[in-house]
């Protein structure tokens, strides 16, 4: 079960640049998901073997007259209700604020481990200055500067050290389909024409992801498990702040399935929210169908699928390979078709394929279109296989795998799925020293 590591603290302690650090890339709102309101980001991140999420929540802070705060705060909460460990971010050149010990207040009720970090100790100065965060009452502090990196390493083997130990469950061999998406588009109606009046259940049972069941459904020959992000326990706190829950709800989900069934709703279109789940799950590489619920309600022409499908497909550019059902859960339409599709893209994230087709249909395209020489070097790939992951990845053995720049892997992905058909499936691509 991955773990979820929450960044709480007022606004411009260094939040972001810390998250940015550990998801290992430069800009949160390009690189990373982007949240629903301010400053707010998912991503993954990984130390010394333990995998596990990070969320960048919005700037704590009590009193301000700015509306946003009001909810900034109940979704902070939130993300402290979900997390397991909770990184609370203050500035070091600023010293103990107001708002810094009402976030202490909180967080010192919070049972869970709690990693104070003071941000900004980039010199013998500032690390002097340091010391007045004892005050605060939680105990040590970890000294870090997010902008140069210093002391992430540090804080990292703390975090590790904090999360749940790996809980080893025993489950069955069965696909795991998790239904995303934004509040109201569709997800509890679409699961219950699945299930509710049908008697195919054939058991509840507890999911490896907090608060969620997992529904065992066996239909038309078809058999695995349907992760019901609709249906997850909602928090006492948790009112009319549906669309961060939803997300926090999705990344649970997404963690621990094989396939991503997003609802959308066609009357709002593919929206930031919608992104932001289609993203996470494409980060995750996790198999992925895009379900256009409500589209008895859409005004038709006589183009009408293929534009919106057209649009749908500009919006998740460059991965764009992904299946997309027109479906109405009021009407039944296309409801099966949608599981049908999920089968076959769960198929296609389990496809293996042989070393020796990989390199008798690419080599030939390889050479006939070899990589751009770079410096005047030129590259030869003289070998492909398959590595031997849960999701397809790929490795291409050539002399100079420095100089194979992001376009040409993009064709060689391009390549793959045209033979081979990875439709709905993200694919890795990794040049390896021959």
């Amino acid at each position: 079960m991955m773990s979820i590591v929450a960044i709480v603290g007022r606004p411009n302690t260094g939040k972001s640049t810390l998250f940015n650090r550990l998801i290992k890339r430069r800009e949160a709102i390009t690189d990373a998901i982007s949240g629903v309101t301010r400053d707010r980001h998912y991503g993954k991140s990984d130390w010394n073997g333990r995998d596990f999420s990070v969320i960048d929540t919005g700037g704590y802070a009590i009193g301000s007259d700015d509306v946003f705060e009001e909810e900034i705060d109940k979704q902070v909460e939130l993300a402290i209700d979900e997390a397991d460990v909770i990184l609370f971010m203050v500035d070091a050149s600023d010293g103990i604020t107001r708002e810094d010990e009402d976030v202490a207040n909180l967080l010192r009720k919070v049972k869970k481990p709690v990693l104070l970090v003071v941000n900004k100790v980039d010199n013998p100065a500032r690390e002097q200055d340091a010391y007045e965060f004892y005050n605060l009452g939680l105990g040590d502090y970890h000294s870090i500067s997010s902008i140069s990196g210093s002391g992430t390493g540090d804080l990292l083997d703390a975090v590790v050290e904090a999360l749940p130990e790996h809980v080893e469950t025993v489950e069955e061999d069965l696909p795991r389909f998790a239904v995303v998406g934004r509040p109201n588009a569709g997800k509890s109606s679409f699961i219950n024409s699945l299930i509710g009046e049908e008697r195919y259940i054939v058991t509840d049972i507890a999911g490896t992801t907090r608060d969620s069941i997992d529904t065992k459904y066996n239909r038309f020959g078809f058999e695995f498990n349907l992760v019901d992000t609709a249906g997850i326990r909602r928090k006492k706190k948790v009112k009319e702040d549906l669309e961060f829950y939803s997300v926090m709800r999705s990344v649970r989900a997404i963690e621990h399935c094989d396939v991503c069934l997003i609802v959308m709703d066609a009357t709002r279109g593919f929206d930031g929210q919608v992104q932001n789940i289609f993203w996470l799950a494409e980060r995750n590489r996790k198999g992925i169908v895009i379900l256009v619920n409500k589209w008895d309600l859409v005004e038709k022409e006589t183009n009408s699928v293929r534009d919106y499908e057209a649009q749908i497909r500009r919006e998740m550019e460059p991965f764009t390979d992904v299946p997309i059902v027109f479906i109405s859960v009021l009407n039944k339409q296309r409801i099966f078709k949608a599981i049908e599709t999920a089968v076959e893209v769960y198929k296609n994230r389990s496809k293996k394929i042989k070393t020796s087709k990989l390199n008798e249909v690419l080599l030939p395209i390889i050479e006939h279109t070899p990589p751009p020489s770079l410096k005047g070097k030129f590259v030869k790939i003289k070998f492909i296989t398959q590595l031997p992951t849960p999701q397809p990845q790929f490795a291409f053995f050539c002399n100079l795998p420095q100089y194979v720049r992001d376009p040409y892997k993009r064709f060689l992905e391009n390549k793959l799925r045209e033979n081979f058909d990875f439709h709905g499936v993200p694919v890795s691509v990794y040049m390896r020293k021959k």
